[in-house]
């Protein structure tokens, strides 16, 4: 599987990243889907301590643990569990990310992180001590780089402009297509990274579109209703899929854009794995597939936190 550099960072990260969230708490069935991954060339892998109240880490770093040296290992920190873990609030300070990192590290059994991400941001945070402590964790050598999680342009132009950032996930696929407007193109210009997280639009952008729709019913996706998604769907598969998935239209379009040095999907099992696996090996979209689904789709923009 290609690989490429994740921003200023030496980290080579392979093109999908196998989000671990939807890992599911089973760790035998867990572990058959890192192994698979791992067979088949990703070693990229995202987690977040938020994640199951940490035990998504625990059951990565277990089935990580033989591989350590060979992959790039990413979590999140930023939402502190409340007592009784009945909700969680955002601490992005200094203090609270030194503390979190060690309870991460713990979990992981490992004594490094590839990547360290702030799960979210806002202007009202401490922007410059928050990166404070980033940077001293760099410097202390328990990261090798960070990030930001967010799709708020307001924030990630202040984290571009103030720190050494390497990487910011953000949602993006051919529904979601608002990082277009301005903040890949500022990525792209800050040689920062972007990994586009959500690449199938909650599986809208997959073969079995069809018994997920019912769920777009009330509320629709983004600025699409449910009719407007089942035309466009329809749409995109007479034009477009006759040779390849839709799975993989996602995936190769959201990687054609030069900002973009990875995609994150998520599998809940070997099989689905499979599939997205196969999607980005595939071969970079033509013109004209460009084209058409530049065409078919919406140039969504931010409404707020512009």
């Amino acid at each position: 599987m290609k690989k490429n550099l994740l921003g200023k960072s030496d980290l080579l990260a392979s093109e999908l990243a196998l989000g671990c969230m939807s890992l599911g708490k089973e760790e035998r069935e867990a572990r058959n889907i890192i192994e698979t991954a791992l067979e088949e060339g990703v070693n990229y892998f995202d987690t977040a301590d938020l994640y199951d109240y940490g035990l998504n880490e625990a059951v990565v770093g277990a089935a990580l643990k033989p591989v350590r040296e060979q992959v790039i290992l990413a979590t999140k920190v930023g939402n502190r569990w409340q007592e009784g873990k009945e909700g969680w609030t955002w601490d992005p300070s200094k203090t609270y990310i030194k503390e979190a990192v060690k309870n991460s590290l713990k979990r992981l059994q490992t004594d490094y992180i590839d990547l360290y991400q702030l799960h979210g941001g806002t202007l009202d945070d401490p922007i410059e001590e928050t990166i404070e402590a980033f940077e001293e964790l760099k410097k202390e050598g328990l990261i090798r780089a960070y990030g930001l999680s967010s799709i708020r342009p307001n924030v990630i132009r202040q984290f571009a402009a103030r720190s050494s950032i390497d990487t910011v996930m953000m949602q993006y696929s051919p529904l979601d297509r608002r990082p277009e407007e301005k903040a890949l193109p500022l990525l792209e210009e800050q040689r920062i990274s972007a990994v586009a997280r959500g690449p199938l639009a909650k599986g809208l952008l997959s073969a079995s579109w069809r018994e997920k729709i019912d769920k777009f019913q009330e509320k629709g996706f983004l600025d699409y209703s449910q009719a407007a998604l089942t035309e466009l769907l329809s749409e995109i598969e007479n034009k477009l899929s006759n040779q390849r998935s839709l799975n993989a239209l996602a995936l190769r379009y959201t990687l054609h854009h030069p900002a973009v040095a990875a995609v994150v999907a998520g599998a809940s099992s070997v099989s689905q794995l499979k599939e997205n696996i196969r999607a980005v090996k595939e071969t970079d979209l033509s013109e004209e597939e460009l084209h058409l689904i530049r065409e078919l789709t919406k140039p969504n923009r931010y409404a707020q936190h512009r």
